[in-house]
């Protein structure tokens, strides 16, 4: 291999001999005169200029490569080649990502966007005023089924027919597979060419504000990946569900399916750039997207089947884990309503939630205390419709020995001060101000606290990973699962799921239940 395939090979010697018959270049002498220091310089000169002379070649190229000399590589698999082409066809057509998605998934756009927000109004009905109220819900009810009848209207395109041959195939792992590659590595690209563009735009002082607009636009619309294809396929579901002419058999079932699945609600709330992702990919082996920055937008859920022989321990068969965008977030912080929608995201994650995992992974005290303020807002709705939720601390980039015993004195201040948020949140919403954040939820002021280390010892790329951390995340994921076996609530089914994200829970009894902006609230 060295022979056929390595163009240089170098040899260190202290002494001016021949070495294994090299040439010349292809020694580099280190003599006495040398100290270690020039030796590394000029080692790593000669590497430099070799690499940068040198022709790359691609891992897919070496695989190639590999073959010829009889070494076998897992992609020549027939099935694993099959899968490849399905993607390749579907991905080759791909120039633009956002007229792709306006093009090939249409169900995504504007009606999709205007049925949310009808159904949502559905819930709280803001914009009612003094109409009569079942006259302004039939009118809503009216606007949906138009929209989901324009949705019927378009046909299905030959890329989704494509993706759901894939998926339904025998080579459907394989599939899924290679579309998260291709379109990760496509959406790499284009990101790359309209993030250099933005950058050579905002050093030229002439330049258009509309043209930055515009870029700033693309660059938020230009991520695909497999979830706009299965928002595409649910979306089709809906419509056709609607319609009443869906004939796919697996998929006309899926209600009765989704009764029959009892499941535990896992979620993570935090600013943005704490590391929700990167706890919830070490807990539970997944694969949330992670980066510096905004890389979750909305939330995201994934479900963990449950083997066998924990189903009677956990008394479920999924656990279902919800990843959030952060809080706070500078994206959204130019926009009027962002403390609104922070407030929301956080009120639909804990309603949802078995436990809810408050992430806090800063030394800014102001910052700290709004996301607080934010997550007691929301355990003081489920409070008020009758649910009492769960919550956990995880604080993370703390590196002292013995933390945990350190920590009793800060641990009893967080308490006072989450105690005061509640108080100052429960006058906010008129419910009386002698409440403390130990009556809203459980929460106990050692067992629901965590200290984890940070990720990385030193600074990424090069720096190694810290074995601690992943120690003392699987230490809370071990605590995490005692809680959801001793817990007496039951698990929910799929349908109630969907109704809690509808905001269409029953209210307790005695209760008459509305909904505002913020989540859920209750009227005596």
């Amino acid at each position: 291999l060295m022979r056929r395939y390595s163009k240089y090979l170098f040899c260190v010697s202290q002494k001016k001999k021949k070495v294994l018959l090299l040439k010349t270049y292809s020694v580099i002498l280190k003599d006495r005169k040398m100290n270690d220091a020039e030796f590394v310089a000029k080692l790593k000169k000669t590497v430099v200029e070799i690499v940068a002379s040198s022709i790359k070649v691609s891992i897919e190229k070496m695989s190639m490569i590999a073959t010829d000399l009889g070494i076998q590589v897992d992609e020549n698999n027939t099935i694993c080649q099959n899968a490849k082409e399905r993607a390749d066809r579907i991905i080759r057509g791909i120039e633009n990502i956002p007229d792709y998605k306006t093009k090939e998934l249409p169900l995504q756009g504007k009606p999709w966007k205007e049925i949310s927000k009808l159904e949502k109004e559905m819930c709280r009905l803001k914009k009612a005023r003094k109409q009569n109220i079942e006259h302004y819900m039939s009118e809503l009810k009216c606007q949906i089924q138009n929209l989901r009848m324009e949705q019927g209207n378009h046909r299905m395109n030959e890329a989704i027919n494509q993706f759901i041959s894939g998926c339904y195939s025998n080579e459907q792992l394989y599939f899924l597979k290679w579309m998260k590659i291709t379109l990760d590595s496509l959406t790499r690209k284009h990101l790359s060419r309209l993030q250099e563009q933005y950058r050579d735009a905002c050093q030229n002082p002439k330049e258009d504000k509309e043209r930055l607009r515009d870029l700033d636009n693309q660059i938020a619309s230009s991520s695909l990946g497999i979830q706009h294809f299965m928002r595409e396929l649910s979306q089709l579901y809906e419509s056709a569900h609607f319609q009443g002419n869906w004939n796919h058999s697996p998929l006309k079932e899926l209600p009765e399916i989704c009764m029959c699945l009892r499941i535990r609600v896992v979620t993570v709330l935090g600013v943005q750039s704490s590391g929700k992702s990167t706890l919830l990919n070490t807990m539970f082996g997944v694969q949330f997207a992670v980066s510096s920055g905004r890389c979750t937008k909305g939330a995201f859920m994934l479900l963990i089947g449950v083997s066998e022989e924990f189903r009677s321990e956990l008394r479920c068969d999924y656990i279902l884990i919800i990843d959030t965008e952060g809080l706070k977030s500078l994206e959204l912080a130019k926009l009027a309503d962002s403390y609104e929608h922070d407030n929301e995201l956080a009120t639909l994650v804990v309603g949802l939630s078995d436990i809810t995992i408050v992430n806090i992974s800063m030394e800014n005290a102001t910052e700290m205390k709004d996301t607080l303020q934010i997550v007691v807002h929301a355990f003081l709705r489920m409070k008020e419709v009758g649910k009492k939720p769960c919550c956990h601390f995880v604080h993370q980039n703390t590196a002292e020995v013995a933390v945990h015993e350190k920590k009793a004195r800060e641990r009893k201040m967080f308490l006072q001060q989450l105690d005061e948020m509640t108080q100052a949140a429960a006058k906010m919403e008129k419910r009386g101000n002698k409440k403390k954040f130990t009556d809203i939820l459980e929460y106990n002021i050692d067992g629901s606290n965590w200290y984890i280390p940070g990720l990385w010892l030193g600074t990424p790329p090069m720096a190694p990973v810290n074995t601690g951390y992943s120690e003392e995340v699987n230490n809370f994921k071990d605590g995490i699962l005692d809680i959801l076996k001793k817990t007496k609530v039951p698990a929910l089914d799929f349908m109630l799921v969907e109704m809690t994200m509808l905001n269409i829970l029953p209210p307790p009894i005695g209760h008459k239940a509305f909904v505002t902006t913020g989540g859920f609230q209750v009227e005596n």
